[in-house]
This record gives structure tokens, sequence and C-alpha cells, in this order.
């Protein structure tokens, strides 16, 4: 989590611009204050498991986000972190269980399916590849390197894509050819969470 508050801190201007074009233009300005209080959050009293983590990370975020990142990112977290439970560590198994949740969490709070030009459209091919790769018996890093890498196809197949959610869609056919900006910050973090899992290399 604290990578990813860097990740988020390091392409806030990217976000917020991406979210210019189609939107309010904080989407960067938001996501980094929220991690950036989850670091002290953190720092303060950092919980003892992964679910712990999570539930944090959920509680945070509603409260600091600002728009439609916060309650979706919050509902996120929240629903992994009910998938995780209070278990001491994270197998491949339960990493794809967890984001799996996760999607879910985003679907039910707002009610996206692919194409609509949302982060469901970077979430859902991750969690797909992620289930195919534990299935296939990757580790960790491994599922989390496939759901990446799925996120960031996910998310660059936005630019095409007509907006059907959101304030995105209120541009009609002008928000075709621009990067949803919650799809780009789902993939920088499953980026994130991917790089750090795998370790130094």
């Amino acid at each position: 989590m604290r990578a990813a508050a860097k990740t988020l801190d390091d392409h806030r201007d990217e976000l917020n611009r991406l979210d210019r074009e189609i939107g309010d233009g904080d989407h960067g300005e938001n996501m980094s204050r929220g991690f950036a209080a989850l670091v002290v959050a953190l720092e303060r009293d950092a919980p003892d498991s992964p679910g712990g983590v999570l539930k944090l990370v959920a509680t945070t975020l509603i409260s600091k986000v600002g728009g439609a990142a916060g309650p979706l990112y919050g509902t996120a977290f929240l629903r992994a972190a009910t998938a995780v439970k209070d278990l001491g560590e994270l197998d491949a198994d339960l990493v794809a269980r967890a984001l799996r949740a996760a999607l879910d969490g985003v679907v039910a709070r707002g009610k996206a399916e692919r194409g609509d030009k949302t982060m469901v459209d970077a979430l859902l091919p991750a969690v797909e590849a992620a289930e195919a790769a534990a299935g296939q018996g990757e580790d960790v890093a491994g599922v989390l390197r496939a759901a990446a890498d799925a996120a960031a196809e996910g998310a660059d197949s936005t630019v095409l894509v007509l907006a059907r959610k959101g304030r995105a869609s209120y541009l009609g056919e002008r928000s075709v050819g621009h990067l949803d900006p919650g799809a780009r910050s789902t993939a920088l973090l499953l980026r994130t969470f991917a790089d750090v899992a795998s370790g130094p290399r």
C-alpha cells in the first residue's frame, strides 16, 4: 500500500489530465490524497493481517477520496477484506478470490459492466486473468502479474469506447478517444501490487 501511494502520487498529474478530458479533473488528486492518508494511518496503527490492512484501506478511501472513486474503491477493498477474512497470509487462490470480491463490489455499487468505459473495463479482465493464473498453479506474484497485464490492456481498450456511465457519459460521442482515468488508476494499482509481490529484480 505504501508503494501504491507512491505510484499514485507519481501519476497524479497524468490521472488529473485524463479526468479533465472527460470528467472533473481531480481523480489524480483524490487518489493521491486518499493513499497519502492511508500511509499515515498505517504508520499510526498498522493492522496485523492482510484483511485488516484491506479494511483500513477501504475506510480511509471512503472518508478521504472525493467523487465516485472513494465509494467505488472503498467498496472494492472492503469486499476484498471480507473475502480474505482474518487469515494471516494470502495464497494465489485467495488473491484471485479477493479480486473477484472487489469486482463484485464495484459492479454492485456502480452498476457498470464491461464496455461502459469505467474501472470495470480494467478490473474485470484482471479478475478473469487472475483466476486463470491461479487455476494454472501460479503463485501470488504470477496471479498479480497476470491481473496487471490484463488490466493494462483493459484500460487501454477504453480509449475507443463510448462512455455509458458517470460524468463522461454526458459527453456522448466526445468521450470516444479518451482513456478512462478510473481504469488507468486500477491498472496502476494492480501493476504496483504485482511488482511488490514479485520482489526486487
